[in-house]
């Protein structure tokens, strides 16, 4: 499975290394958010509206963010605007942990929000551009499960934290170690260059003129934007529905302690991390389009079983598995998918705008799931935000052409 990985040069290496590390800090930095709501709502008497939008507040300016960090990466660089990034997003879940209302930490939550959509766009493009095209969609697909890393050190944090500290402790505590990402950006500085495509792309972009952020609603690239947009669209409704949730609806539903709510979720995202990596695979074996239809379906049909089928405790932690298996690894396709639909001078914008609209739109699906609780069960508002979110996977990805093995031109 990891045989290519031998056949990077260093330089591939040093890129890999820095986007997975990078990724791995941000899922951690975001997902604490999820093992806090609890607290805040014992502590702080939120009501679940109220912590859906603290959730959706983050994703929808990380849609902003990731949309500004393509856009600008295209102009000043990947590198550089990684660096940006990844200090940026750490510093703003460092002081999530100082605050003490709920307006505070929808403020803080916001800004966090700009660096976590920056760093998956500037990252993705980054790693792109530098992987040579026969492994492109096992490296980038690799550098997704790097959110399953992340996943895990947050859920370990929380079990560890809540476990020995009292809980108005213990969920500050796990914000205030998100400054640690931080030190990444040192490693960036000195070992990670600049992709020579993005160079002579610029370039050219200098001399001939073109690009810049309308271009991708040119009337060539049009339908390009609007169906990948669709695309991200359903896999991030149908994620952001599960996984928000999914720590609420195993400690306040099923009643599970904060042990067993953490073995679950370890279940969870042990199947996320292979997901990524078998995803990462078929997405080169039988191509992009295929690979989003499988993971798409299987999704669908794993959401529905772990949400509504009248299952035990037990059924339900071998159900996990398969959950967190295609609900993430449908995101492995995602970063190689984009990069071979977009032009070079325009890479970045598409992207960063595609990809971060769905997370804007899907960023609603927090919330919604959260009002709709109010009328029906908990599990059942999940099932349904999700099934319609992977109708849509299928649905745009039957409309787009497959891209795999296309060679990246310097201005095309």
């Amino acid at each position: 499975m990891f045989g290519w990985f031998g056949e990077l040069s260093k330089a591939e290496r040093r890129t890999f290394w820095a986007c997975f590390g990078g990724w791995a800090l941000d899922a951690l930095d975001v997902q604490v958010y999820s093992f806090a709501i609890p607290a805040l709502v014992a502590l702080w008497h939120i009501t679940n509206t109220q912590a859906g939008a603290l959730g959706t507040a983050a994703l929808i300016t990380s849609s902003i963010g990731g949309w500004l960090a393509g856009l600008l990466s295209d102009r000043f660089g990947r590198v550089r605007m990684l660096q940006v990034t990844v200090a940026w997003f750490a510093l703003f879940t460092f002081l999530s942990g100082l605050t003490h209302s709920f307006d505070q930490l929808l403020v803080t939550r916001s800004l966090q929000g700009l660096g976590f959509g920056g760093e998956w766009a500037t990252g993705s493009v980054l790693m792109g551009e530098v992987i040579r095209r026969e492994h492109r969609g096992k490296a980038v697909g690799f550098v997704q499960s790097a959110w399953a890393v992340g996943w895990a050190l947050a859920a370990l944090l929380y079990t560890v934290l809540f476990a020995l500290l009292d809980q108005a402790l213990a969920w500050r505590l796990m914000f205030i170690l998100g400054i640690v990402p931080a030190l990444l950006v040192v490693f960036i500085r000195r070992f990670v260059d600049e992709p020579e495509l993005s160079t002579a792309t610029r370039q050219k972009v200098a001399e001939r003129g073109g690009g810049g952020f309308l271009e991708i609603f040119s009337p060539r690239l049009l339908p390009t934007t609007i169906l990948v947009a669709l695309l991200s669209t359903g896999a991030m409704g149908g994620y952001y529905a599960i996984t928000i949730w999914l720590p609420t609806y195993l400690k306040t539903v099923r009643h599970l302690s904060v042990f067993n709510t953490g073995s679950y979720l370890m279940v969870v995202i042990v199947g996320s991390f292979l997901g990524y990596l078998v995803s990462a695979h078929l997405t080169d074996l039988i191509g992009r389009r295929l690979n989003f239809l499988l993971f798409a379906v299987c999704s669908a049909l794993a959401v529905v079983a772990y949400t509504y089928l009248p299952i035990g405790n037990r059924a339900m932690l071998v159900l996990g598995f398969p959950l967190g298996f295609f609900a993430s690894g449908i995101f492995s396709g995602m970063g190689p998918f984009m990069t071979e639909l977009f032009p070079s001078r325009v890479r970045g914008s598409g992207q960063g705008f595609c990809y971060n609209f769905g997370r804007a739109l899907g960023a609603l699906f927090p919330t919604l799931v959260g009002r709709l609780s109010a009328s029906m069960s908990l599990a059942g508002a999940i099932g349904l935000f999700a099934g319609i979110s992977y109708a849509i996977i299928v649905l745009a990805a039957l409309a787009l052409p497959e891209t795999r093995g296309r060679e990246l031109a310097v201005y095309d």
